[in-house]
């Protein structure tokens, strides 16, 4: 904010506690509070974005994956992992149940199990009885589906088992303890148990959604375990958003004073009246101030600001301060911080917003020296926050930019000096130009110290001299009881498209006369 690259702040205060951090940021009266919000997150670290490399290895195979690749890529991996585990955890189920399977047939036929260890000379002789006798199903019968993934046949009578290797190697390594009735139900639990998880991971392996939910299960769990209450919110970057985008289109009346102070006010601000009302106050100026342009423009709208050193300055209309009809507005200078010492702003000029229409205009420029100078537009369509220049002068120079105005081919211009001089010439007369330094064409010739020190632009004269007296001499303007000479409709056309110039003095002598008196001669007379 004190350098300027967030405008509208008037005060920043630390509000923090242990409740948490807290910046209160005051804005000033003018400002826009989402535009300033827009320019806190781009240019402090109120908000980071963090980049992140989306490439990666899918298939064996490098890739710029996006996030929902991304997502859908470990998804899969997930799933891989789970499938596995629950592949390796039901291999391994089926491994002790299968031991489990040959002790609950040894504890069920405990008696012939006892006689055939009993009756045989050695472990080995043991092992061969043990595994070629086949052994009734009996309470197993259930199990052997889930344990052995087989069918087998249980249901039918006479069903018989025949033990496996490891069987017998764990029923001969059996401790005779486990033989009491309660280690017979041990052994019948955790068969139970066993058979339990191996339908479980039978019912996940076979059915993907069950899947699925497992692995919503474990994420679940995981963000139960290490997950922190954010502190921060994730949020579509502002990055490409401009302050532009956060202002409203609205209709402004922008007033400029002779002092140089300059605002915007909502044209709704000032109603319609009936005629004969006496209206309301539109700015407040110092006694020895006045307002001196006056135009409607929107929000969005740029505005050209043309300096006495030669240099175009540029801003939107909604930068300007914004005030109530009764308020005077904020110096131009404030706003314009490049503005060299004695650099004055002699025209405010409002474009289009449509910066592509701007080739179709053309702008003429005047110096006091009565040089003239017309350029296309659009040679001012990219200015620098800094500005630029229009129209160069030399160091040593004297000379002054004086005004600046919109025209077309068909248009005049009209020059005045200081000693009460005009001349009015066609805008064609001064040949359109690229360059932006040049002080472009003799406009007037002066004589004597002269100076140019106003230009207007008026529409090209239709009709000729001897015309425009005969429509002169009874103007209805004139107050006076002379009839006219020419057609009706003929008055009717040049009543409607006259125009008037106001000439003041600097004694406060003031004048108005019509456009229709000023005859057109050609550019650099006297």
């Amino acid at each position: 904010a004190k350098d300027k690259r967030i405008e509208g702040v008037s005060d920043i205060r630390d509000e923090s506690s242990r409740e948490g951090v807290r910046v209160v940021v005051d804005l000033k009266r003018d400002a826009t509070a989402e535009v300033v919000l827009n320019q806190i997150w781009r240019f402090t670290p109120a908000q980071s974005s963090f980049p992140a490399n989306m490439l990666a290895i899918r298939g064996g195979r490098p890739e710029t994956l996006t996030l929902r690749d991304i997502i859908q890529a470990f998804i899969t991996f997930r799933e891989e992992v789970i499938t596995r585990r629950t592949k390796f955890e039901l291999n391994k189920a089926r491994e002790r149940a299968h031991i489990l399977l040959g002790l609950v047939v040894a504890v069920s036929n405990l008696d012939e199990i006892v006689a055939i260890i009993r009756g045989s000379s050695n472990p080995a002789e043991a092992r061969g009885k043990l595994l070629v006798r086949e052994w009734p199903i009996g309470n197993i019968a259930q199990y052997i589906r889930l344990v052995e993934a087989i069918e087998p046949d249980a249901e039918q009578s006479g069903g018989t088992y025949r033990l496996s290797e490891r069987q017998v190697k764990a029923i001969l390594e059996l401790r005779l303890h486990r033989l009491t009735a309660l280690g017979r139900d041990e052994i019948g639990d955790e068969l139970k148990v066993l058979a339990d998880a191996i339908a479980e991971y039978l019912a996940i392996l076979g059915d993907r959604v069950k899947l699925y939910a497992v692995m919503r299960e474990e994420l679940m769990e995981i963000r139960e375990l290490y997950a922190t209450p954010r502190v921060s919110e994730i949020a579509p970057a502002w990055d490409g958003l401009e302050d532009e985008d956060l202002i409203e289109r609205d209709e402004m009346v922008v007033t400029v004073t002779h002092d140089g102070y300059i605002k915007r006010t909502p044209l709704s601000t000032f109603r319609a009246q009936h005629r004969g009302g006496k209206g309301r106050s539109g700015m407040a100026t110092k006694d020895e101030d006045a307002v001196r342009e006056m135009f409607v423009t929107s929000t969005h709208n740029p505005v050209l600001f043309f300096s006495t050193h030669g240099k175009v300055y540029r801003l939107k209309v909604w930068k300007l301060p914004e005030g109530g009809p009764t308020t005077r507005g904020r110096p131009i200078v404030n706003l314009l911080p490049a503005l060299d010492t004695g650099e004055t702003i002699r025209t405010v000029l409002p474009l289009p917003e449509d910066e592509s229409t701007w080739g179709a205009l053309s702008v003429v420029f005047a110096t006091a020296k009565g040089n003239v100078r017309r350029n296309s537009m659009d040679a001012f369509a990219n200015i620098p926050s800094n500005g630029k220049y229009a129209m160069r002068f030399d160091d040593d120079s004297d000379d002054r930019l004086i005004g600046v105005a919109l025209l077309d081919a068909s248009d005049d211009v009209l020059l005045a000096t200081r000693a009460g001089k005009a001349i009015r010439f066609a805008a064609t007369d001064a040949r359109e130009t690229k360059s932006r330094t040049g002080i472009g064409v003799r406009g007037m010739t002066l004589k004597g110290g002269a100076k140019v020190v106003s230009m207007a632009v008026l529409d090209r004269l239709e009709d000729d001299m001897e015309t425009r007296e005969a429509y002169l001499r009874a103007a209805v303007w004139k107050n006076n009881d002379a009839e006219h000479t020419l057609d009706a409709n003929k008055v009717s056309e040049m009543e409607e498209k006259e125009e008037f110039i106001l000439t003041l003095t600097a004694n406060g002598y003031g004048k108005i006369s019509s456009a229709y008196e000023y005859r057109t001669i050609g550019r650099g007379g006297r």
